[in-house]
């Protein structure tokens, strides 16, 4: 069962009546929602932009998630090179896959894309942080190489989604507890953290490494070294 054509409308004729005022740091509005069967399963999508900068966000929807509580969520941050070109150095895209694959059989559920490449700083800055990380540098190194922190995305945009969706409460779909806080510090309740751990590569084992030991994701890893997976 997809978001019927009446809560569509009231969604969107809502957000053209939103505003946050003008002190506000950033003020999502929902563009438009259509149907969009995959590979994945029958979903819709919703398209979002925001005041701030050109960037456009979705929602990959799964059900009738308006006033829905408990919505399991995944939050994917666009990654160029992992989702469209299948790069090993990181798990975006076995993540991506996995998420949508998950929600699929599921009655409900929601995949946001984020306009977040390489964790805030943005491609061209990604790819030169790539050819720090080939002089040795771990993930983390590299971005401070360049003058920008660890990771510098923010979920405020996330949360907007959230709420112009009329989501009542979700599971979220993350290794992160960053996001967790980033959420619910937007006033997201969160109910559950669902462990989203994929299979590593000979390519990405130290970048999932470096994720637990200095960005603080909850991998736990086997007597070998090995990341312990949910699949």
């Amino acid at each position: 069962m997809h978001i019927s054509e009446d809560e569509i409308s009231e969604l969107l004729e809502r957000d053209r009546q939103h505003n946050c005022g003008e002190h506000a740091d950033i003020c999502v509005s929902l563009a438009g929602i259509a149907d969009l069967p995959s590979v994945f399963g029958d979903f819709q999508v919703a398209g979002f932009v925001n005041n701030v900068d050109d960037k456009e966000h979705a929602a990959f929807i799964r059900g009738d998630v308006c006033g829905a509580e408990d919505v399991p969520v995944r939050l994917h941050s666009e990654c160029l090179t992992g989702d469209a070109a299948g790069s090993l150095r990181c798990d975006c895209r076995d993540q991506l896959e996995a998420a949508m694959i998950a929600i699929g059989k599921m009655d409900t559920g929601i995949l946001l894309y984020l306009r977040q490449e390489g964790r805030g700083i943005g491609l061209t800055n990604k790819i030169k942080a790539y050819q720090l990380q080939d002089s040795g540098l771990d993930t983390v190194e590299a971005n401070l190489a360049l003058g920008f922190p660890d990771d510098t995305r923010e979920y405020g945009v996330a949360a907007h989604m959230l709420h112009s969706l009329n989501v009542q409460s979700i599971k979220l779909m993350t290794n992160n507890p960053k996001k967790v806080a980033g959420l619910e510090e937007h006033g997201i309740k969160v109910t559950e953290r669902i462990a989203h751990v994929m299979e590593p590569t000979e390519h990405n084992l130290a970048y999932m490494k470096t994720k637990v030991a200095k960005s603080g994701h909850i991998i736990a890893f086997d007597e070998q070294g090995e990341p312990i997976t949910q699949r």
